[in-house]
């Protein structure tokens, strides 16, 4: 019997999601791919990561060899570089699982066309939410309205220039704070690394202006809470996650980087589970 082919996937972006990534792929899926090589803006932090993975034989590879070099690429860097990584990814036909799924969401349907001229596809994790299944199901119906309320301990908003904009000081909130309110597509541009989840909602559901989202800035919560709530002519689905924060990154949350590596199953096991 011939020897299955293993896969060779390439990791873009070296922060806390891409390590642990490639090293849940070095330790877990050594049977069915392996870590064809990584790239970052800072190359440093790549050659870092190629030696932390426990093996001298991780290349380092600018953007157009790992791409060529690969059979599916992770991207995880940030919002403003996805859609140019996801582009040349899918334009040379090799796929790829897509984390910072904001930086997608006003050209997903451009990036979709070019994926199915060249025969590529294009993955994109639950990410940090549950839900995902009903939504994508209630929407072969007739969705009537998905919002996302999404709570975060106050120091995960540091940093952020919308609320400097908006004269929000984080140091002076004492108690659960409403510091923003609107829809998905505005909610990802002013919070480009604390709602990516509201794109997948967007994407599985009815889309980035018509799906809500509440954010709050809390005093008190020691996890980043999303709660996903839909209306449709199926019935109404609520879902409630409370996820601890991501060790290396208090931006993220931990059950973000396990929803890629679910997906990488999906995409190496032959037996598909959930819709």
């Amino acid at each position: 019997m011939a020897t299955k082919k293993k896969m060779k996937i390439g990791i873009v972006g070296c922060g806390a999601i891409g390590s642990s990534l490639a090293k849940r792929i070095v330790s877990d899926f050594g049977a069915q791919a392996e870590l064809a090589g990584l790239n970052d803006a800072d190359m440093d932090k790549a050659y870092a990561l190629a030696e932390s993975c426990g093996s001298s034989g991780i290349p380092v590879f600018n953007l157009k060899d790992l791409i060529k070099k690969s059979d599916l690429i992770i991207e995880a860097t940030h919002m403003s570089a996805s859609f140019d990584i996801a582009k040349k990814t899918v334009t040379a036909g090799k796929h790829i699982i897509i984390m910072s799924v904001g930086g997608i969401l006003q050209r997903y349907r451009q990036l979709r066309r070019m994926a199915r001229e060249k025969g590529a596809r294009i993955f994109i994790p639950s990410g940090a939410i549950a839900g995902i299944d009903g939504l994508k199901a209630a929407s072969c119906g007739k969705i009537k309205r998905v919002t996302l309320v999404t709570t975060k301990p106050k120091k995960a908003f540091a940093a952020v220039e919308h609320l400097t904009k908006k004269n929000i000081h984080l140091d002076k909130i004492r108690s659960d704070t409403v510091i923003f309110e609107g829809s998905a597509s505005s909610a990802v541009k002013a919070f480009p690394q604390n709602v990516n989840v509201s794109a997948v909602l967007s994407l599985a559901g009815i889309g980035p202006q018509e799906t809500r989202v509440r954010i709050i800035a809390s005093a008190k919560a020691a996890r980043n809470i999303h709660q996903v709530e839909i209306e449709s002519d199926s019935g109404r689905i609520v879902c409630r996650t409370e996820n601890l924060v991501h060790p290396d990154n208090p931006k993220t949350s931990y059950l973000a980087v396990l929803s890629a590596v679910a997906m990488l199953k999906q995409v190496l096991d032959p037996v598909k589970i959930g819709t």
